[in-house]
């Protein structure tokens, strides 16, 4: 697919952090999430129990404990999800940490400190995914000002 005569797949989609170890670096590379199909099929979105009202009326029961339980567990494992998929391109060999199993997903930052990275560190990487993942309006503003020098063939003309 092209979009103004750009093929959207050349574009570079990965964010990049650098820690500094001494005289060596940890590189830590993140690519925004393309969907969530996935999670969607390994981690469906808990539903709420049913409950008998007056007048024989069944409503959801968004006050259950079990199921406020269950939706708080299931927005651990999506942003668990997120971070360790969107780091896939760091190619970290974790510990605990299991692509293919939803319960270890939230060891992601468990991992990282036994690896000796500090909570500052780990907010960063945690930073890093954010950032691949979300339109901000420093990425707007820099592709508006591109934009409004003109491709280098419009420039040279």
């Amino acid at each position: 697919m092209k979009i103004g005569g750009i093929e959207t797949s050349t574009l570079p989609v990965e964010e990049v952090l650098v820690l500094p170890r001494g005289d060596e670096n940890l590189i830590f590379r993140a690519t925004g999430m393309k969907d969530m199909e996935t999670f969607k099929r390994l981690c469906p979105e808990p539903e709420p129990p049913k409950k008998l009202m007056k007048g024989g009326v069944t409503v959801a029961d968004v006050e259950d404990k079990g199921y406020k339980e269950a939706l708080t567990n299931f927005h651990k494992y999506r942003m668990a999800y997120i971070v360790v998929n969107s780091l896939i391109p760091s190619q970290i060999e974790w510990d605990t940490v299991n692509v293919n199993d939803p319960a270890s997903w939230t060891n992601w930052d468990v991992d990282l400190k036994k690896a000796g990275l500090s909570e500052f560190e780990c907010s960063r990487v945690l930073g890093l995914v954010l950032e691949a993942n979300c339109l901000d309006e420093t990425k707007l503003r820099k592709a508006r000002e591109v934009f409004l020098r003109g491709t280098p063939e419009a420039q040279v003309a």
